[in-house]
Parts: structure tokens; C-alpha cells; sequence
């Protein structure tokens, strides 16, 4: 049983979201009813799922959706911060589309402000907006940032000249970092917004692998939070299309070469094959039907049946392969064909 849940960080919303996972467990568990399973195994995973309802540690820190993996004796619980379509699927196995989405390309990305009075991070959510998430910072971190103004001796003294002065802001932006990390998942956009002296400090001492290069040059304290919201989204929609050029550039060389294809059919065989380097796929693709270990697509046009969500089933087993995988938009597809896909090596053409 596979549960995707519109969730919210606002503890004033978790009693209408426990009623909605309440109800999706429900709608779970009549769909077991009249199936032919071993004996408890409907008992055993609907008791997992409802045993969420009533954990108050899941419950404590919530994100935009939430994700329920339940089998007789699994169960596992995701918070993601994407915004997930609420679904409720039993089968065979697994609906990881949401999870898959979630840490494919990103269209979402976060911004940190940085200035002498503190920091905050918040989250360009897909539909452009803000959402700030509270940074655990120190009461004093402040005071990292200052000098002390005599030379008497309970003060508190800091190095002075312009090394002192460096080396305080890296201090006080590893302090700032080191929260930003834990928040902020690796390959998701970082955007920086920073005095030019704490612009240079924070990235002197960042860690987050996807900190990008663009320069706010307006002061922090100048910018008005619809005034960040625009810039994030300019940086961040530069971003996707120089990715999107670079990708259609190479795309079409491979292609080619017979190393690309835009065909489901071929990229399914190329899949089983182990032979897809890089998997761009629709983020609101619903190809339903079943693809068999040797390639083969059998298409359900009702969408019912005991198939799955093909262009999903693809995509996992391209990273089980150790492949690439990226979500794109409809309107960024190739050919208007739900999946792109550049290969290690050729692979037979289905007709």
C-alpha cells in the first residue's frame, strides 16, 4: 500500500491532515477487501498504517507532503517538500513516483539571507513563493560580529584589522551554514543573498553542494520579500533553461550518433539493457500499463488492470542501474514524447 499525502509544516494543520491520512488509510483498506492474501496480511498492514495516525514524533515535524510505504512487516514514512498529488495505490509493489520526483531535477530552490542582524532561509516552493523555515540559531550568534568596545578586562575580546574581521564573518557564517545544511537537501538550488562581505565569507565556508554562483549585487536589507521571490525565480528559471539548451544541445548529437531516442518502446528496451545514461522524463506523465524484463510495453489505455505508471517503473530502474534521472516540464519535452533519453551504448530499434 502506497499512500501520497498533502501534508503542511503548520502544527494548527496536522488534526485535518490526520483526518485525511485517516480517510486514505480507509480508502487503502477497502481496496485489499475481496483480495486473495495470506492470512493477517491485510490486518498487519493497515494496523502499520494507522499506527501513524498516532505518532506524535512523525507528527512533530511535518513538510508539504507526506509519503506511506506499508507491506506485511515494512512500513516506511517519508515527509517531502515538494508538493505530492494526494494517491493511494495498492499493487505489487511500491508507487515510488512521488519520492522519484522529489529528488530528480528540482523546480523548486532555496533562498538564504545573510546580514549583520541574522539570517533566514526560506523555500521557493513550484508555484513561486516563499516559505521560510527558522534557522536553530545561537541567541548570541550576533555577537559574533562585534567588536569590543574597551579594552576592559570581562570583555569579550575579538581579533581586530581585517583578518579578525574575516575571520569573525566566516565564523558567524559557518555558524548560519551549518543550519542552512541540515534543511536544505543536497542538489537543490541555494541562492545566496548577501553584503558583499558576508557574500564572500558564507561561501568561503559552505558545504552544500549546490550553493550557485549568482551574485545578489542589492543589499539585503533593501530587498522586500516580493522583491527576493522575483530574483529567485529569475536565477532559478536562468538556470533551467541554460540546463535545458545544454541538454537539447547534447541530445541532439547523441541522437545522431543512435545514442538518444524519444521513443518509449526503444527507451524501455535501453533500460532493461542497462544502457540509459541520462532519463528526462514528464513530471506529469500517466503512461499506465506493465513493462516486461525484456523491453516490452504493454499499454492499458483505461488505466486499469494490475499495470503500473510506466514512465515511473522506467525511471527506477534507470537509478537502480546507476543512471541519471531529471524531471522536466511538458512544455521542455523532446518531441512532446514523456521520456528523453541518451544512452551508454546503442540498442535495437523496436518497429
Amino acid at each position: 500500500m502506497s499512500i501520497s499525502l498533502a501534508s503542511s509544516p503548520v502544527p494548527q494543520d496536522h488534526e485535518r491532515i490526520r483526518i485525511a491520512l485517516r480517510d486514505a488509510i480507509d480508502q487503502a483498506a477497502r481496496q485489499l477487501e475481496g483480495m486473495d492474501l495470506p492470512h493477517g496480511a491485510r490486518h498487519d498492514v493497515v494496523g502499520r498504517l494507522r499506527a501513524v495516525l498516532g505518532d506524535d514524533e512523525f507528527w512533530t515535524r511535518q513538510s508539504r507532503s507526506m509519503v506511506l510505504l506499508a507491506a506485511p512487516g515494512v512500513l516506511h514514512a517519508f515527509r517531502v517538500a515538494n508538493h505530492l498529488p494526494d494517491r493511494v495505490v495498492v499493487s505489487d509493489r511500491f508507487d515510488v513516483s512521488g519520492l522519484i520526483r522529489a529528488v530528480s531535477f528540482p523546480l523548486h530552490g532555496f533562498v538564504v539571507k545573510v546580514t549583520q542582524q541574522g539570517a533566514k532561509l526560506a523555500e521557493l516552493d513550484d508555484e513561486g513563493r516563499l516559505v521560510e523555515h527558522p534557522l536553530a540559531l545561537p541567541d548570541d550568534h550576533r555577537l559574533m560580529l562585534e567588536r569590543t568596545a574597551t579594552d576592559g578586562t570581562f570583555d569579550r575580546h575579538r581579533a581586530h584589522g581585517a583578518t579578525g574581521d574575516r575571520v569573525e564573518r566566516e565564523r558567524f557564517c559557518r555558524v548560519v551554514q551549518d543550519e542552512v545544511v541540515k534543511i536544505v537537501p543536497r542538489g537543490v538550488p541555494l541562492i545566496l543573498v548577501a553584503s558583499d562581505d558576508l557574500d564572500s565569507a558564507y561561501r568561503a565556508v559552505n558545504t552544500h553542494d549546490c550553493l550557485l554562483d549568482d551574485v545578489v549585487h542589492e543589499h539585503p536589507d533593501s530587498l522586500t520579500r516580493e522583491r527576493v521571490e522575483k530574483i529567485a525565480r529569475e536565477i532559478l528559471d536562468r538556470r533551467r533553461a541554460a540546463d535545458l539548451r545544454e541538454w537539447r544541445e547534447r541530445f541532439g548529437n547523441l541522437r545522431a550518433q543512435g545514442l538518444a531516442t524519444t521513443r518509449l518502446r526503444d527507451v524501455a528496451v535501453a533500460t532493461v539493457a542497462d544502457a540509459v545514461d541520462e532519463l528526462r522524463f514528464d513530471l506529469d506523465a500517466d503512461v499506465h500499463g506493465r513493462v516486461d524484463d525484456y523491453g516490452n510495453v504493454e499499454l492499458s489505455n483505461d488505466g486499469g488492470g494490475d499495470g503500473y505508471d510506466v514512465v515511473d517503473e522506467l525511471v527506477t530502474r534507470v537509478l537502480r542501474a546507476g543512471g541519471k534521472v531529471r524531471a522536466i516540464r511538458k512544455e521542455e519535452s523532446i518531441d512532446g514524447s514523456p521520456v528523453a533519453a541518451t544512452l551508454r551504448f546503442p540498442v535495437p530499434a523496436r518497429h
